[in-house]
């Protein structure tokens, strides 16, 4: 007779306190069940940066499994985690992702285009990985059950006609990421300071976005207004768009801390 594992998956999960990532972690529970019962090998959709911190610090305590993670680029943000029995060595025809080119427009579209449009096909966001803007052509990232459908659904982005193709991950490349670099001074690296700073916000309308759970540091959401915030950081508010605290140049003589910031586009 066989027995059948099952996770006590509150367990594993009673350090999370985002309810949203609860949903998340439950379902790589899920998958680490599959690979310990059937021992079949199991991938996630594409998680952001904190995402793989809170799932690595579940895999991490299961010692007969092993994951690896890929996105397309080494440097990626969004990135599956495959996950396997730890005696299994994965190879190419595990790789659950693939990679297209949207080209054959003239017009200048922003990563929000190229994500809308995509997910105007009834697709999930879960299912995309990193979109790679070039001059004249964007590369996407995106699970391999859904490669096909966009390659012949997607036919617009915007008002535009577009063509896509499939090609290698070998083949992507590291998109061209527009910023501009703002100076701004701050009386303190508080969250909410930072924020009045760089989206040029009184204090009052920055901590009440924080405290309704609009702001992430990182990825992770935060809702202390006080927070901390460190050089390299990333800040990003819904219905802002987001920023690098890229550098911090000293104290000023009135006191006031001197910082870089750079905001993407």
């Amino acid at each position: 007779m066989v027995m059948y594992l099952k996770l006590d998956k509150d367990k594993f999960i009673s350090h999370i306190v985002d309810n949203e990532q609860i949903m998340n972690m439950r379902r790589v529970l899920d998958k680490i069940q599959i690979v310990l019962n059937s021992h079949r090998i199991q991938s996630t959709d594409f998680l952001d940066p904190y995402e793989r911190k809170l799932a690595k610090s579940i895999l991490n305590r299961f010692p007969e499994i092993d994951y690896y993670e890929i996105g397309g680029l080494d440097e990626g943000e969004r990135k599956v985690i495959l996950i396997h029995p730890d005696y299994y060595q994965l190879d190419e025809g595990d790789i659950p992702i693939d990679s297209l080119m949207i080209y054959d427009y003239v017009g200048e579209f922003s990563h929000r285009d190229f994500l809308g449009s995509i997910l105007n096909l009834g697709i999930n966001r879960e299912k995309i990985g990193d979109i790679l803007i070039h001059e004249n052509y964007a590369q996407v990232v995106v699970k391999e059950e859904i490669c096909n459908f966009i390659m012949f659904s997607l036919e617009r982005v915007g008002k535009e006609k577009v063509k896509v193709k499939q090609i290698p991950l070998k083949a992507l490349k590291q998109g061209n990421i527009e910023y501009k670099d703002i100076y701004i001074t701050v009386p303190s690296l508080r969250l909410d300071a930072l924020m009045s700073g760089g989206l040029n916000l009184s204090r009052d309308d920055s901590q009440k976005l924080i405290k309704s759970n609009k702001v992430k540091v990182n990825w992770e959401p935060i809702d202390k207004v006080a927070k901390e915030i460190s050089e390299g950081d990333v800040i990003s508010t819904r219905g802002y768009g987001r920023f690098v605290v890229n550098s911090i140049e000293g104290i000023s003589r009135k006191g006031r801390i001197r910082i870089i910031i750079r905001l993407l586009k």
